[in-house]
């Protein structure tokens, strides 16, 4: 079973100490700033195995066997619904089904079921309630003394801990997980967690040792063929030398990422690897080709019909205009992000976009 970290969580970093570092943070357009729901994310309902393969508790009683048929039903539903996109009807599906596992009291099933509310809330932004079903979904992995679950629930819980902004608490509960996996021995459990960990070591600020537990994951991930999982580790990796300003190292990860992701069609990290592209070479004053991976980020963001990463297509191209100096093409690209804003009734966007312009200067 393959399973991709849920999140990577924005970060809040003062990269003000380095004057290197001042060139990323006035880009604020690095993939630490963006989720990685993404995708980051396989997210684990995407390769569970098929409900109806589980070990269910056997039904003597017909009208119990009917309702669990339609349990089943609905999380296979509820599957295609965040296949789909639909992650508010996944939902609606996976709620019923709980219900009904917990009338029939198929606890096993209960857990498969708390993996997918937990995908679609997080896909929903609903860190809150993904974090409880995530405490549940561990509640019961610990109750079946199902090792497996646990190490993967836990990276769940952590990466939502992280994105909530509570990075100790991430990493103790991640390293929870990664004592698991070594006991089990277990290379899948191992890459995931570590790779997990260096997220978290980068958001507390210690980028050195967050490559050193990139780098070491990134070997996991290779023994498993986890091409998915490689492709996250090595964005991981590249934001990491990034923050140390090693802009070779993230140049190449990033490249790395941007690679396998557009083979095995994974388009949310294609778009992580580009903006760390975008940030990594404007930084090393490489402006025309920060502006073609750019223009492949569009064309990305068009082929997904999704407004919202065109958005940050105006607002990074914006940023680095106005970073060449070029502020006539800069304004119009903030204009065009602050009409997009509207249409999207963003209304913080539309302030800060408001006052982006009017501090632009007018030559």
């Amino acid at each position: 079973m393959k399973h991709g970290n849920f999140l990577s969580g924005h970060t809040i970093l003062n990269l003000n100490s380095h004057p290197a570092r001042q060139q990323v943070n006035k880009l604020k357009y690095g993939s630490f700033y963006i989720l990685l729901f993404a995708c980051l994310l396989s997210p684990t309902v995407a390769s569970a195995i098929d409900i109806t393969k589980q070990i269910h508790r056997p039904l003597n009683n017909p009208a119990e066997r009917l309702l669990r048929e339609e349990a089943d039903r609905l999380v296979r539903l509820g599957r295609q619904q965040y296949a789909s996109g639909y992650a508010d009807k996944t939902i609606q599906s996976g709620l019923q089904a709980l219900e009904i596992y917990h009338s029939i009291r198929d606890i096993t099933a209960q857990g498969i079921t708390y993996d997918l509310l937990a995908s679609a809330y997080i896909k929903l932004g609903n860190i809150k309630e993904a974090e409880d079903v995530l405490r549940r979904r561990i509640g019961i992995a610990r109750d079946n003394k199902d090792f497996q679950n646990q190490i993967f629930a836990l990276n769940n819980l952590g990466t939502v801990l992280l994105q909530k902004g509570e990075p100790k608490a991430a990493g103790e509960t991640i390293n929870d997980a990664l004592v698991i996996a070594r006991n089990l021995e277990n290379i899948e459990g191992q890459g995931l967690s570590l790779s997990n960990l260096s997220l978290v070591t980068a958001r507390l600020g210690d980028y050195n040792q967050a490559v050193k537990l990139a780098e070491t994951a990134l070997g996991f991930r290779r023994q498993t063929g986890d091409v998915i999982g490689e492709v996250n580790t090595l964005n991981n990796l590249g934001e990491a030398y990034l923050m140390v300003g090693d802009y070779q190292n993230t140049i190449g990860n990033y490249g790395a990422a941007m690679r396998l992701a557009k083979i095995n069609f994974d388009r949310p990290n294609q778009l992580r690897a580009i903006d760390g592209l975008v940030t990594a070479h404007a930084a090393v004053g490489r402006y025309e080709r920060a502006l073609e991976l750019l223009e492949q980020r569009l064309t990305i963001a068009k082929f997904l019909n999704s407004p919202t990463e065109e958005f940050k297509y105006f607002i990074s191209s914006g940023e680095l205009y106005e970073k060449i100096g070029n502020y006539g093409k800069a304004r119009n690209f903030y204009q065009q992000a602050l009409s997009l804003a509207r249409k999207l009734e963003d209304v913080k966007q539309e302030a800060k976009l408001l006052y982006k312009i009017n501090e632009l200067p007018k030559r």
